[in-house]
């Protein structure tokens, strides 16, 4: 049963001085930032959150999420109250090998996603509440504490504009408006006017408070909770530093403990040991989809299939084989072919139109459920979801990202639709792989085992039709590798992955006729590289050529590179890439400015010759 107020406004002073003792035991952190919450989160948990602590899979948990993650030690604070943690723990508060990191992770229990780089929290609260009303059909609903200085990121408003319009009334946003920022008060200060007009543009249900009287927060907190056709936010006014004169709305004591903590704990009234028994949920069974199953799509050897349209038909009969696979898009699905999993599926497709960091978010809280997430785009936009992608990986979240329409073979579109930075910057990210099958029948199997693979996995598909090479019972996989050409050629080696590899062949072809034996290796998995193969080209052959449509940092040759230097081999490497900043053209046109096409590879292999002859 909730306890009466002074026990909740206690229970706030104890949560302020436990953010001290944490702070000042790390020797850094955010202590006023937590400071101006605790009274939020008192009530929230006394009362109003239901979470069973001893069972974080509880399918129908509500989900906290601190999107503003430097108020750490208020979280972990929190998780003391609840009796997660002892107060021994709390004190490792940003120690070496601690769970308590000094922004959350998962790796402290049931925190459901890494936060700290403010402005997503919210957005991936989004795609919480969608699987909840959407996919589980359960009554769990999704708290999320923002901070007003986050709301000047543009991810947020993508989010208040995504939930007001797929009303998800089991949202509610927390904005802790305490004024003042890391360096200056914030854009808006204390009008919570312009925090609410803003809010009932995009559909939300505001409620204005006061965030340190906990009879006006229980309130809110109710009034949110019987709002049932909209998201809620609360806008609660509070003090940064509340309690503690020295910090209190004091500007320049963000980020820092308290100069001196034995007297703010004293002027807070002292440690106290107070416990609160937050409701546990009933366990409800979420809902299931049914999985009728389905054969893979199979393409014939010789079709001329473009590997994008590949992608919907196999990422449909997955569906059908699995009921839980889900589909995001940014409105781009009769591109991407996305559209051949929303006619399938409907009910497990999500339109998230141009919003890729919402995209992206909504993919990590939709995962945190246990559904198996596709999010697809241009690869090019990815890149402005790249922080989402960044700290996905330190959620330890599994995503399967797809772009499509990458490189200068897209043609007359021009450069700002050319990603040619998807390898480097996917490669860059912890526990990733990176795909570019080059034909039909190798995206169907890869498109197939990214589905239980753990971590972030990309697929680069392509938007020009490409012949099928690859047999459709011919294995293949992540980490994976495949001779297109010559397994016994010795003269050179060509290395090359997706619309490379038809250039590859036909340089292979012509350099046969004049004697110099050349082996094509379809690279299909850019990381992890087939290591084997790669370390065999470069003992059997007389020089290694790399060829991608992509910058010459960080994709493919570099990839090889790597491999090579970490196995101390010392090969004549040459590698053709993407190096001048391309213009509009045909794709012939534009491979060949590039210098990655049929004609630069035979010259490639010649000069090496000549150099050395």
């Amino acid at each position: 049963m909730p306890h009466d107020s002074r026990f909740r406004r206690e229970l706030g002073q104890q949560l302020r001085v436990d953010s001290v003792r944490a702070s000042a035991a790390a020797g850094s952190g955010h202590p006023t930032s937590s400071m101006s919450a605790a009274d939020l989160l008192a009530v929230l948990v006394d009362g109003h959150l239901r979470l069973d602590y001893t069972d974080p899979g509880n399918p129908d948990n509500d989900h906290l999420i601190f999107s503003k993650g430097h108020a750490s030690p208020l979280y972990y604070a929190v998780l003391k109250a609840v009796g997660a943690i002892d107060d021994a723990e709390l004190l490792t508060f940003r120690k070496f090998g601690s769970r308590l990191e000094g922004h959350p992770t998962p790796r402290i229990p049931p925190t459901d996603v890494a936060t700290g780089s403010l402005g997503q929290g919210l957005p991936i609260g989004v795609g919480l509440a969608l699987a909840g009303a959407r996919l589980d059909r359960t009554g769990y609903r999704t708290w999320v504490l923002c901070g007003d200085s986050e709301l000047a990121e543009g991810s947020i408003w993508e989010a208040f504009n995504y939930a007001g319009w797929a009303k998800l009334a089991n949202l509610t946003a927390i904005v802790d408006v305490n004024r003042l920022g890391q360096t200056r008060e914030t854009m808006f200060g204390w009008d919570l006017d312009v925090y609410r007009d803003r809010a009932l543009a995009f559909g939300w249900h505001p409620i204005e408070v006061d965030g340190h009287d906990v009879d006006a927060i229980d309130r809110a907190y109710d009034e949110a909770q019987a709002t049932t056709d909209r998201p809620s936010v609360i806008l609660a006014r509070t003090v940064k530093g509340k309690g503690v004169a020295a910090v209190a709305d004091q500007p320049g004591k963000h980020g820092k403990p308290l100069d001196d903590p034995d007297a703010a704990i004293a002027e807070l009234g002292g440690e106290r040991d107070l416990r609160v028994s937050v409701p546990h949920p009933e366990k409800a069974t979420p809902h299931s989809f049914a999985a009728p199953g389905a054969a893979p799509p199979r393409y014939e050897l010789g079709e001329q299939v473009a590997t994008r349209a590949a992608y919907g038909k196999a990422l449909a009969a997955l569906g059908s084989a699995r009921g839980d696979i889900v589909a995001l898009d940014g409105e781009v699905s009769n591109s991407t072919h996305a559209e051949d999993f929303r006619a399938a599926h409907p009910d497990r497709y999500f339109e998230m139109f141009i919003a890729e960091q919402q995209m992206i978010a909504a993919a990590v809280g939709i995962q945190v459920r246990g559904w198996v997430p596709y999010a697809s785009t241009f690869a090019a936009f990815l890149s402005r979801a790249y922080d989402f992608i960044r700290m996905a990986a330190i959620s330890q979240a599994n995503l399967r990202l797809v772009g499509s329409h990458a490189g200068v073979s897209i043609g007359q579109d021009g450069p700002s639709q050319m990603a040619l930075e998807d390898f480097a910057a996917i490669r860059a990210v912890h526990g990733s792989c990176v795909l570019h099958p080059s034909d039909a029948n190798q995206t169907v199997q890869l498109v197939a085992e990214m589905a239980d693979r753990r971590g972030i996995s990309y697929l680069r598909t392509l938007r020009a039709a490409t012949e099928v090479r690859t047999p459709a019972d011919e294995p293949v996989h992540i980490g994976g590798s495949r001779v297109a050409l010559g397994p016994d050629a010795t003269g050179a080696a060509v290395l090359a992955c997706g619309i490379t590899l038809p250039g590859a062949i036909d340089a292979a072809q012509r350099l046969a006729a004049e004697g110099v034996r050349v082996r094509v290796l379809d690279c299909y998995s850019i990381k992890p590289l087939d290591r084997d193969a790669v370390l065999a080209a470069a003992d059997e052959c007389a020089l290694l050529v790399t060829v991608e449509d992509h910058w010459s940092e960080g994709g493919l040759g570099e990839a090889v590179l790597a491999t090579l230097a970490d196995a101390n081999r010392h090969p004549t490497v040459r590698r053709l890439a993407v190096r001048g900043m391309p213009g509009s053209g045909t794709p012939a046109e534009l491979m060949h400015a590039a210098g990655i096409d049929a004609d630069a590879i035979v010259a490639a292999v010649r000069a090496a010759q000549e150099a050395s002859s």
